[in-house]
């Protein structure tokens, strides 16, 4: 412990992480970092510095990396279709190799010789943090308060909190029965009634998204406009990525849309029940799936199809920035060279519907050959019979040999 004289610390401002900066103080006897992030959790995140600084922390660092999430984490990911356990679009996932990127990087800015968080012992989320740090700084020491003391209930927390005058906001009883968390991308909730997977969840739960039951009677129609299989544009309006999330969320939310209920297994070998809220990533598997289904050819989407289960556990169990989830973004971003062009969607109670799309310039879609008319000779049909023989012959090699037995 006395090796350890600086920590940067991830640090949300809240009782968790309030706790563990003082913890951290009186445990290693060493100054403290804090990195607070802003990717679009939805809360004021200024709060935090506040807090820090009456907390005697010297060396702030709250930082807005909304664009940066969406570039170059959520966009990526999206190119590959991906999904956990056929399901889960990875809200909480993919955000934790950017913080785990910053605090490798201000841990280096500031001379620490360790970083921090405020993961359980139980969860995914520590496996990701860390996994993160040391494939960036392998040099850099990690402690996960969580892991070594006794503080392991709330009551225990406030308790705390009152005898070293720490200042949390809320009262005991108050607080909402979930543990969250927001991001950009979705919002989770997890905990509390959930953790009997028979109760379904009641209504005022859900934060981001009206149930489809109540979502309006008229559809929402979108154009989505694709480069190189990113979304750059909505209704004809170019936008960032950050700014296609935030207007997909709030149209989808708007029409019900991104509800999951869901059992997963967590990496550290435990099935947890949880729900998520992801409207705009909801929209936007449904639109890169339909206009790669116009662009891409058969062999390279069904060769994607059988590498994104892989490329999803990857960033699941926090690999992000391994050299084997590297090597498969190559792939995959080399298969998005063609997927351009204009996908029509509507949004209605719950669903998102794929109407219409099109690419001028990269389309694989021959009319004069799917057509059920005349075809001018663009495609002989008799050919068709070879093909299925010789595709039939060891089926056929097969029945006869069962046939004679």
């Amino acid at each position: 412990m006395s090796t350890i004289k600086k920590v940067v610390l991830a640090y949300s401002g809240g009782l968790d992480t309030s706790v563990i900066l003082k913890w951290l103080r009186e445990t290693y006897g060493c100054e403290v970092v804090t990195f607070t992030a802003d990717i679009g959790q939805g809360e004021e995140v200024a709060p935090a510095r506040a807090k820090a600084e009456a907390l005697g922390v010297k060396e702030i660092y709250v930082e807005e990396l909304c664009e940066e999430f969406a570039r170059d984490y959520v966009f990526p990911m999206f190119r590959a279709n991906t999904l956990y356990e056929g399901e889960y679009l990875l809200g909480t996932s993919i955000a934790r190799p950017l913080i785990a990127k910053r605090l490798a990087e201000i841990a280096s800015e500031t001379s620490a010789d360790a970083i921090a968080h405020g993961a359980t012992g139980k969860g995914n989320d520590q496996v990701r943090f860390e996994l993160g740090a040391y494939a960036l700084r392998p040099d850099i020491q990690v402690i996960a308060p969580w892991r070594e003391w006794d503080l392991t209930s709330r009551e225990k927390l406030l308790t705390y909190a009152e005898t070293h005058d720490i200042p949390v906001e809320g009262k005991r009883g108050t607080r909402s029965p979930y543990s969250m968390d927001a991001n950009l991308l979705h919002i989770s909730y997890e905990g509390g009634p959930l953790e009997d997977p028979w109760f379904e969840p009641e209504e005022a739960m859900w934060r981001w998204t009206v149930s489809p039951e109540a979502a309006p009677n008229e559809p929402t129609y979108l154009e989505l406009d694709y480069r190189c299989g990113d979304i750059v544009a909505i209704n004809g309006e170019v936008l960032s990525p950050a700014k296609v999330l935030e207007m997909l969320n709030r149209l989808g939310g708007e029409n019900g849309i991104g509800r999951l209920d869901l059992v997963e297994n967590r990496y550290v070998g435990m099935k947890s029940r949880g729900c998520y809220e992801t409207p705009g990533g909801t929209i936007m598997l449904k639109a890169h799936r339909a206009m790669e289904s116009l662009t891409l050819d058969r062999e390279v989407a069904h060769l994607k199809d059988e590498l994104m289960p892989r490329y999803a556990s990857l960033i699941y169990n926090g690999y992000w920035w391994s050299p084997e989830r590297s090597l498969l973004q190559q792939l995959i971003d080399a298969s998005q060279a063609t997927v351009n062009g204009t996908v029509r969607l509507k949004l209605y109670k719950g669903n998102v519907t794929v109407v219409g799309r099109q690419s001028k310039t990269d389309s694989l879609f021959a009319p004069e050959i799917a057509t059920f008319e005349e075809d001018a000779g663009a495609y002989n049909q008799q050919d068709a019979e070879g093909f299925i023989k010789l595709n039939a012959l060891r089926l056929r090699i097969d029945a006869l040999k069962k046939l004679s037995l």
